[in-house]
C-alpha cells in the first residue's frame, strides 16, 4: 500500500501535463465551383486523403478527425485512417460559415465527451503539397512562442508594394506612388497565408476564437509548395505541379 501511494503522485503528475493533441480536417460536401472537390481524384488520391495521410505521417497526434456534413466524405475518411465522430451541423456546413466556427464546435464536441484537446491543427482538405515536417515544425514554434496559433505563410512572387490598379478613368495608377523610385530589395517583404494548415493553443483559442491574432506566429513554407485551389483552373494548375513534384 506505501509503494502504491508513492506511485500514485507520478500517475497525477501525468495526467495534469498530458494534452491531446487533435488533427481536425473540415471537409463539407458542398462545393459550387469545383463539384465534389475534397473527395474528387487528385493525383490517385481522392483529394482529401492527401491531408490525411500528412496527418499520420507527422506521429504527433492522438487523434486525426473529420469534420463533415456528407456520408461520402465521412467513409473516405474512414477509409484513410480517420474518424469522422460526428456529422457537421447545417448551420455550420454552408458557404458562410467560417473555420473558426468548425474548429469551435469539433472542439467543444470533445469536451463534451471528456476528451478535450489542449493543441489542434486545423488542416485543409485541399492541400496535396502539405509536408508534415511543416506541421511538424508549426508544433514546436507554437509551444516555443507561447503563441495563440501557428500557420505557415509565403512570400509573394512580386513587390506588392509597387502594386498598381486601374482608376476610375480606365487609367493605371500605383496604389503607393511614392515606392516608384525605389528598388524591390529597399522594398519590405511582404506575406500571405498559405491555406494548409492552423496550430492552436485550444485554451487560448477558445478565449478568442481567431486563426489569424496577434498572438499568431509564422512558418515560413516555400512558393513552389503553396496553391489555392478555388476554381477548375487552379486545379489544373495544381495538378500539374504535383507531377512535377512527384516525378
Amino acid at each position: 500500500m506505501a509503494e502504491l501511494m508513492r506511485i500514485q503522485p507520478t500517475w497525477d503528475l501525468i495526467l495534469q501535463t498530458w494534452h491531446m493533441i487533435l488533427a481536425l480536417i473540415p471537409a463539407r460536401g458542398g462545393s459550387k465551383r469545383i463539384p465534389g472537390k475534397n473527395t474528387k481524384p487528385f493525383g490517385g488520391l481522392p483529394m482529401i486523403a492527401h491531408s490525411i495521410r500528412a496527418a499520420h505521417q507527422v506521429g504527433l497526434f492522438d487523434r486525426i478527425m473529420v469534420s463533415t456534413d456528407s456520408d461520402e466524405i465521412m467513409q473516405i475518411a474512414r477509409d484513410y485512417g480517420a474518424e469522422a465522430p460526428f456529422r457537421r451541423p447545417a448551420e455550420i456546413a454552408n458557404d458562410t460559415a467560417s473555420t473558426e466556427d468548425v474548429l469551435v464546435h469539433a472542439l467543444r464536441w470533445l469536451s463534451g465527451q471528456g476528451t478535450p484537446a489542449g493543441f489542434f491543427c486545423c488542416i485543409y482538405a485541399t492541400a496535396p503539397f502539405v509536408r508534415s515536417a511543416d506541421i511538424q515544425k508549426g508544433y514546436e514554434l507554437l509551444r516555443a512562442e507561447n503563441a495563440t496559433t501557428a500557420f505557415p505563410v509565403t512570400t509573394y512572387a512580386y513587390p506588392i508594394f509597387r502594386s498598381l490598379r486601374i482608376n476610375s478613368c480606365g487609367r493605371i495608377e500605383m496604389l503607393w506612388p511614392e515606392n516608384n523610385d525605389k528598388r524591390s530589395q529597399e522594398l519590405p517583404e511582404a506575406y500571405h497565408d498559405a491555406g494548409q494548415f492552423y496550430w492552436g493553443d485550444t485554451q487560448k483559442f477558445l478565449q478568442e476564437p481567431l486563426l489569424f491574432s496577434s498572438n499568431s506566429v509564422p512558418v515560413v513554407v516555400p512558393r513552389h509548395l503553396v496553391q489555392d485551389i478555388d476554381t477548375p483552373e487552379d486545379w489544373a494548375v495544381a495538378e500539374k505541379m504535383f507531377l512535377r513534384l512527384t516525378i
